[in-house]
């Protein structure tokens, strides 16, 4: 995900695609920790900042990349590009534009799922400047009242754009939003793959048994601005480097460096084929077609759906 995002930054400045660019970098800890915690079944909707869920689930590199250059290869046809990456396979309801819009189509994902009556649950992503939208609270009103299997997750790295939790409320542990609702939650270091992972596995067991929502305030941080247009102007270099101190990635090497789990020789090789990966990917993508114009009709409505929609 790292060195995926960091060539990304590289393309887009070389403008090698356009639109918007967030990158995740500094918040990697999220989406391995979700990954590992998820049962098969589960499904996941998040936010615009979206290129490291795909990863983490498995999709393959390349065909992220591909969406990002808005080739026919990309996992959504080259049809969303940065912001909105999906995948039916593995279960991505994709990636959404629209501050907080994927909050109630979350609830819906998890009532369908309650409908179906299986035991699966809807990890449902936003930023902490999406919280302040009034439609959070509607679902989460919605979410306890038909206990729905849904596990919200705020990945709270500080800013809302350029503006921080504190500039926007006097309660700034988010955790607390649900307990007008009677929902239960808890704040969790987003710097910590394992601390990630057990909050993400309690919580959706939770959901899971049929107890209704969960709300998790991950605490985490990207190192880079809000989009790739961002100065930064609101944030110190001091505070940069604090979180920097702890990145995720630094220690889970260390830890599995102190475990044994690996040696230095086995780091080196991944860190290889992993060049060599991003690398393909960027080919692959610079290699494929773009959509072809008929692609502009497809994929808008289903005729079994809307048997009324003429030709």
């Amino acid at each position: 995900m790292r060195r995926f995002e960091e060539t990304c930054g590289n393309l887009y400045l070389q403008q090698k695609f356009g639109g918007f660019c967030h990158l995740y970098i500094g918040q990697e800890a999220i989406a391995a920790g979700f990954a590992s915690a998820m049962h098969k079944g589960d499904k996941i909707i998040t936010a615009y900042r979206d290129h490291a869920h795909p990863l983490a689930l498995g999709m393959h590199p390349k065909y992220v990349m591909a969406e990002l250059y808005g080739k026919s290869t990309g996992c959504s046809k080259g049809k969303g590009g940065s912001m909105h990456m999906f995948s039916k396979e593995l279960n991505m309801m994709g990636g959404h534009g629209i501050v907080g819009a994927q909050i109630p189509m979350g609830a819906g994902i998890a009532f369908a799922e309650k409908y179906n009556g299986t035991k699966n649950v809807c990890l449902t992503f936003m930023g902490d400047g999406a919280v302040r939208q009034g439609a959070l609270h509607e679902t989460f009103n919605m979410t306890m009242l038909w206990k729905l299997p849904v596990v919200f997750i705020v990945e709270n790295n500080n800013y809302a754009m350029g503006t921080s939790v504190a500039r926007t409320t006097n309660v700034t542990d988010l955790s607390k939003l649900g307990l007008s609702y009677d929902m239960p939650g808890e704040s969790v270091d987003g710097m910590s793959v394992e601390a990630v992972h057990n909050a993400i596995k309690k919580a959706a067991d939770h959901a899971r048994e049929g107890n209704g929502p969960y709300l998790l305030d991950i605490r985490t941080y990207r190192y880079k601005g809000h989009s790739m247009s961002d100065p930064q102007k609101y944030r110190s270099k001091d505070e940069v480097k604090e979180y920097k101190d702890k990145d995720p990635l630094s220690q889970v090497l260390n830890t599995i460096l102190e475990q044994g789990w690996l040696k230095d020789a086995d780091v080196q090789k991944i860190e290889a084929d992993i060049k060599d990966m991003v690398e393909e990917s960027v080919k692959f993508a610079e290699d494929s077609p773009m959509p072809d114009e008929s692609e502009l009709y497809t994929d808008i409505y289903s005729h079994d759906d809307y048997p009324y929609i003429m030709d």
